[in-house]
């Protein structure tokens, strides 16, 4: 649902309010930012003065915590509606609390403090640094607009970083970590594209290359990889507000270049290896407790592989068994507790990327055991079956990969 588009539309205007509630309760609503939703309540009741009385109860299905400090003092906090009404106040309080308390964060989980997740992202696919023909690092960063179906080059990053940690948070690009060519990186450096500029970021406590990264509750994870000596087992949590990494619970096994996924609350690391053997088990971490716990095993242990999550449900695909270079992929149902295997790939992908954009699985460069792959190749669930899409311009495998939603 384009809610942004919808909302201006007088239909939106003439809603009834049990259909406005219903529309902005969903998890699925496709947004850019949860300043949306409060902006179209307002509008909803400003429309007509007798709905003032629904506000209270429309206002407690927007995230209000998800606003930004600035938002909440400056829009909600002098909007007269709000200031008038004890139960909005209340709200207002609650996410004032989420903000100015962090540490009191895992007692006021809710709904409201779950970013929407719209299982049908629109945006623009990144890829990241990676590697070229000969096997050298790159700074290079290229994009794919699936409504253009081409890749056209972006602003490259300050360093070289191949086997690097992608990550997407608050529609910025974060490039975590990686190889240069030389040496293990800690330092962590950050894409916004309404500046179209790279900044850094703090760096994290430990060197990692071939390291996962996923977002999950506004803060950003990342488990394992390679420091240049051993595998990891160590996990890191970035807090954006604070510009600060800390170190949170250690995951079972050591992890070099395993697949890391945030999912229904949880991050999931899957596969990987330690240096010594390539795993088939699966793991994944609750914020709210601080403990990893095993989670079903994928049919083929895999390190270097790609993951993603779609419509409810999490994808893998290609990767590395010790001996085989892999096309298969498979899908976990969380209702079944169970994997299964989907249609192959058409090319065996190593060090694979995997990302959903517009309902699709993109599967992105990698490495077929004897070359470094720019081809990618998109999976429909639909009709399971991955067809070529254009390849990459200006990459040849090892890149790292995120979606910023189009804004």
């Amino acid at each position: 649902m384009y809610f942004t588009e919808v909302a201006r539309s007088e239909e939106f205007l003439n809603l009834s309010f049990v259909d406005i509630k219903e529309i902005i309760s969903r998890d699925e609503l496709h947004i850019t930012s949860e300043e949306q939703v409060f902006e179209a309540v307002i509008a909803w009741v400003k429309f007509d003065t007798n709905r003032t009385v629904y506000l209270p109860e429309l206002l407690t299905q927007v995230r209000m915590p998800l606003l930004t400090p600035q938002y909440l003092t400056d829009h909600v906090a002098t909007e007269e509606l709000i200031r008038t009404s004890h139960q909005c106040r209340d709200l207002l309080d609650e996410a004032k609390d989420y903000h100015l308390m962090p540490e009191r964060r895992p007692l006021l989980q809710s709904f409201r403090t779950r970013p929407r997740c719209c299982p049908d992202i629109i945006g623009c696919i990144y890829a990241v640094g990676g590697l070229t023909k000969s096997g050298d690092s790159l700074s290079t960063v290229e994009m794919y607009d699936p409504k253009i179906g081409r890749w056209q080059m972006g602003e490259a990053m300050t360093m070289l970083r191949s086997r690097v940690g992608v990550a997407v948070m608050h529609n910025k690009l974060y490039a975590i970590g990686g190889y240069n060519g030389t040496e293990r990186l800690s330092t962590v450096e950050v894409f916004d594209p309404e500046h179209r500029a790279w900044t850094t970021a703090a760096s994290m406590n430990c060197k990692r290359s071939a390291v996962g990264a996923a977002t999950l509750f506004n803060k950003l994870y990342v488990c394992g990889g390679y420091d240049g000596i051993s595998s990891l087992n160590t996990v890191e949590c970035y807090d954006p507000e604070k510009n600060m990494w800390s170190m949170v619970t250690s995951m079972s096994k050591h992890r070099s270049a395993a697949g890391v996924v945030a999912f229904e609350d949880h991050i999931y690391a899957l596969g990987g290896h330690d240096g010594l053997s390539i795993f088939d088990s699966v793991e994944r971490y609750n914020p709210l407790t601080g403990q990893w716990v095993a989670m079903p095993p994928m049919q083929t242990k895999r390190c270097r592989l790609g993951v993603a999550t779609l419509n409810g449900q999490i994808y893998i695909c290609g990767g590395y068994d010790g001996s085989t270079f892999l096309l298969t992929a498979e899908v976990y149902n969380p209702s079944t507790k169970q994997w299964s295997y989907i249609a192959p790939m058409n090319v065996m992908r190593s060090r694979v990327a995997l990302v959903a954009n517009c309902g699709r699985l993109y599967a992105i460069g990698g490495y077929d055991g004897t070359t470094n792959l720019s081809s990618v190749e998109v999976y429909n669930p639909e009709v399971n079956r991955w067809d070529f899409v254009a390849s990459m311009c200006a990459h040849e495998g090892g890149v790292g990969v995120g979606v910023i939603p189009s804004l």
